[in-house]
């Protein structure tokens, strides 16, 4: 245990993850009691979905601001602020009067959750460079242990009382602590959005003035201060942001679909069609524990072009095949390919600058906002087989991004002793 609080390494992992955790806690939080929210509020079906779409259209539609305030406040700030306004946001959207005023408040959810997800992210790779050590996988799975624990709190919650203020209020005050405990340790230091650029362009013309060292001296150039203006996103930064896109299509739509083929395509029993979506989580989960080895022995670049590709077809040969077992067999492969995804884009799109990392993100965002209903679209038009048959698309067309996107280097693993490691112990 002291060794933890030695180990600035630790230390700062610990204190992202509490990041991680309290985005996967707030989310799954409100989630688990829209059944509620509609009753208090007396919504369609529709509106429900309204009110869901209008979180993701409040992320989309923050990228401007959330490009802003990484470049003036940084990761670290950012990311306080934005997990302290959603713990805020969770007792408003106890409180809401009307359906109207519900919109927008998951609206302003939508776009906190933009800037905690982009800072954390930014903080994540931040970890990665400072000490050479593969984290990102293993801090995206304490999203998913966040997620969880919000759901057992709102079972053990309902037992207790119905009140929804009673259940928010308890779940802000968790978020507080968390983000408290997270205050200390976050990384200060950042790099600006051309930093990589800067010193790449720095080492070059060192390179060049060693090359020539009997060229005469130029004169030197007066300094002129310039101001960061906003350019068209690099070709590569473009294959990151769909590398992203497709990545959350096929999470996306993993979960949203996934029991309803296993009901009405497989013909699966009432009490074995949620095992599709407990199958492709929980090997979502174990795949984070692991996968920062794997990217340090095997690389970024090999884990997403093979895990998706696996998670592509391991999906198609299962709706070729048909059936339950098969079925469950190719969500594995869905689960266990496309977990790495977005943690490895998130570092490489890092690399290039917050900008990058910003739109990256909201590309992320996109993805899961359109990939469901459009998966919807095409069942509703030639059946759901068809629809999944687009998610297993989409894994491949991952797989063919990453052929274009320069990859980081490699770091050492996360820890060599995995006992010892204070995220999986």
């Amino acid at each position: 245990m002291f060794r933890i609080h030695d180990d600035p390494f630790r230390r700062a992992q610990l204190a992202i993850a509490a990041l991680f955790s309290s985005l996967g806690f707030q989310y799954a939080t409100w989630a688990a009691r829209l059944p509620a929210i509609k009753t208090h509020l007396d919504l369609t079906a529709a509106e429900v979905g309204l009110l869901l779409m209008a979180t993701g259209i409040g992320a989309a539609a923050a990228f401007p601001l959330v490009a802003v305030l990484m470049r003036r406040w940084g990761s670290r700030r950012l990311a306080l602020a934005a997990a302290l306004g959603l713990a805020l946001l969770l007792l408003v959207l106890a409180e809401a009067p009307n359906y109207p005023v519900a919109l927008l408040i998951m609206a302003v959810d939508g776009a906190l959750v933009a800037c905690l997800n982009v800072a954390m992210n930014a903080q994540g790779a931040e970890l990665e460079v400072t000490y050479e050590r593969n984290a990102m996988s293993r801090l995206h799975a304490t999203f998913s242990g966040g997620s969880l624990a919000a759901a057992l709190l709102a079972s053990g919650m309902n037992t207790v009382t119905s009140t929804v203020i009673v259940h928010f209020g308890v779940a802000a005050v968790l978020l507080v602590l968390l983000a408290a405990y997270a205050r200390p340790g976050l990384l200060a230091r950042e790099r600006s959005a051309g930093a990589t650029a800067d010193a790449a362009a720095a080492a070059e013309a060192a390179a060049e003035a060693a090359a020539a060292p009997d060229a005469p001296d130029a004169p030197e150039a007066p300094k002129k201060k310039t101001r960061a203006k906003w350019t068209l996103p690099a070709a590569m930064t473009l294959w990151m942001g769909a590398a992203m896109a497709f990545g959350t299509v096929t999470e996306g739509a993993m979960n949203d679909w996934s029991a309803i083929y296993l009901k009405d395509v497989a013909k699966a029993s009432a009490e074995l069609a949620p095992l599709g979506i407990a199958v492709v989580s929980g090997m979502m989960v174990l795949a984070r524990l692991f996968a920062d080895g794997w990217r340090s022995r095997w690389g970024d670049a090999r884990i997403v072009r093979i895990g998706s590709a696996l998670a592509g077809v391991g999906l198609a040969v299962a709706l070729l095949t048909g059936g339950v077992v098969p079925a469950l067999i190719g969500f594995a492969c869905v689960g266990l390919g496309i977990a790495a995804v977005t943690p490895c884009v998130y570092v490489a799109a890092a690399s290039q600058g917050s900008d990058a990392l910003t739109l990256v993100a909201t590309m992320g965002t996109v993805g899961l906002l359109a990939g469901p209903p459009v998966i919807g679209f095409i069942a509703n038009a030639s059946g759901l087989v068809w629809g999944m048959g687009a998610v297993a698309a989409s894994a491949i067309v991952v797989s063919l991004c990453s052929t274009r996107i320069g990859w980081p280097a490699p770091h050492a693993a996360t820890d060599p002793d995995p006992v010892d490691d204070p995220l999986t112990a």
